[in-house]
């Protein structure tokens, strides 16, 4: 256990913020998970709106930094694919 009053407050700050990347990180499993069902159903307009709020969730963890810019790049690319492939 850190003794200096700066780290303690260091500790703490980076807990919260884990369990804020984590929030993210959970949240677009999630979504990501429902997108695969309703494309496995051939839901289109479902997918759609499931695919914009993933889409959506990426972007705000990428901005966040819970997340690097090429995993959310990647992830976003994976999610128009499975999209796409409902739509065709």
């Amino acid at each position: 256990m850190a003794n200096i009053h700066s780290q303690k407050k260091r500790i703490l700050r980076s807990e919260r913020e884990r369990i804020e990347n984590r929030q993210y990180t959970s949240a677009i499993k999630t979504y990501f998970r429902r997108l695969e069902s309703t494309t496995a159903g051939g839901d289109t307009a479902t997918a759609d709106t499931e695919h914009r709020e993933l889409v959506r969730t990426i972007d705000k963890a990428v901005k966040r930094g819970a997340m690097h810019r090429n995993t959310g790049a990647r992830r976003k690319s994976r999610a128009a694919r499975l999209v796409a492939g409902v739509k065709s």
